[in-house]
């Protein structure tokens, strides 16, 4: 099969030579591949950040949440049955949640406390598929407490803990005796904020430390599909009525989400500077290849070959540096992005901890690739490409082939 003349001509161009034409292109493909690795790796890296809090907060906090518009939500038990009976909803269950004191041996924190029934707790939480030490258990005097927690208390399974009622503060001329738990279980979600602030009891225990005989703070709601929280959270409101307040997860946790995209988009515009950088030295490689080959040049001009097919050769050996940078940038990205847990794991071998859970609240660096991610750097590449071979190529394609022979 013949090769059109204009792709001949950049392939030829290509050949490997030991001459500083060669180096040069070298290093432009090098530069195009580092550029593409860094974009797919850091991409992948915040994906992974926000598919992660995504699993680990819907694995800990319900999909929706219900309150009343009137204070604590009386007949919980109705009001959890009548939730159930909507198609997608699994799970429904009454909550208090408060913050209290937590003490051991001396030591105080203030985690908050989830006050649930043990009996439906397994319906609007999976923490108890990922426990550490002991049994999620929430009889009438334990409590289960996230794994960060007891390590700086240095609490273990069938201790005893007390927990102090925040009432006391709130309601002055009323004591409120602490609340003494013992230990059932300690959890690993393997997020910092749900395994140092969060500790489990029963709906009576909680109830004891807000100072309510009966009812909730509101109802946590559990559906087939947590992306569909829009869909299920107006049919709440629709059975439900006006007297109830439904809030979804990306309500409650808003903030988080949104840091993370606007986060994601400002280290995409900044990183593709480094990569814009390594496609002009593309085009410096172009440059110098026409002032290599001008008498070449020339001489196929004045031999009857058009200016466009001058210019195609001169684009088509741009597009080739850029093809084979990128691919070469996916493939080394995706090698960086399967080996990062040795990689981590070396650097820390050698005291250089370089993804701290203290810091980053997750137990280790997540990742994901989306193949639309890596289409869109891609297409990104080639524009660019494209528009960084077009100066050159016209240059090439300008050259007065008189003029061109004469310089030879």
């Amino acid at each position: 099969m013949r090769l059109p003349f204009s792709f001949f001509l950049a392939l030829k161009y290509l050949r490997p030579k030991r001459s500083f034409t060669s180096v040069v292109t070298v290093i432009s493909v090098l530069g195009v591949l580092l550029g593409v690795a860094i974009l797919v790796i850091v991409l992948s890296v915040m994906t992974g950040f926000d598919n992660m809090w995504r699993q680990k907060i819907l694995s800990f906090k319900p999909h929706l949440t219900v309150t009343s518009m009137y204070g604590p939500v009386e007949e919980e038990e109705r009001l959890c049955t009548e939730i159930e009976t909507i198609d997608g909803i699994t799970g429904a269950a009454p909550n208090i949640q408060t913050r209290v004191l937590l003490q051991y041996e001396g030591r105080l924190m203030a985690p908050v406390v989830l006050g649930v029934p043990a009996e439906r707790v397994g319906r609007i939480s999976r923490v108890a598929d990922h426990m550490f030490r002991g049994t999620f258990s929430l009889d009438a005097d334990s409590i289960v407490l996230g794994v960060d927690l007891a390590g700086s208390m240095g609490i273990r399974v069938g201790d005893t803990v007390l927990l102090y009622s925040p009432m006391n503060v709130v309601s002055m001329d009323e004591m409120y005796l602490p609340e003494e738990l013992i230990v059932a279980g300690i959890f690993d979600m393997g997020m910092r904020d749900f395994d140092s602030g969060f500790v489990f009891t029963s709906l009576g225990v909680a109830r004891d430390l807000v100072g309510m005989d009966s009812g909730a703070h509101g109802v946590y709601v559990m559906t087939e599909d947590a992306f569909r929280f829009d869909e299920y959270a107006t049919l709440l409101r629709d059975k439900l009525g006006p007297a109830y307040d439904v809030r979804t997860w990306q309500q409650v946790d808003s903030l988080l989400f949104d840091a993370l995209r606007h986060e994601k988009a400002m280290m995409f515009i900044l990183l593709v500077f480094i990569t814009i950088v390594a496609i002009f030295c593309v085009t410096n490689t172009l440059i110098v290849i026409t002032v290599q080959k001008t008498g070449e040049i020339g001489l196929l001009k004045a031999l009857g070959f058009s200016s466009f097919k001058i210019m195609s050769a001169f684009v088509w050996l741009g597009w080739i540096q850029c093809l084979v940078g990128i691919v070469s940038g996916i493939g080394t990205g995706l090698l960086v992005l399967n080996n990062l847990g040795n990689i981590v794991a070396a650097l820390t071998s050698i005291d250089v901890e370089v993804f701290p859970k203290a810091i980053y609240g997750l137990s280790e660096i997540p990742w994901s690739t989306s193949p639309r991610e890596i289409i869109n750097i891609a297409a990104f590449v080639m524009v660019f490409c494209t528009l960084s071979s077009i100066l050159p190529a016209y240059r090439a394609a300008r050259l007065d082939p008189v003029q061109a022979l004469r310089q030879e």
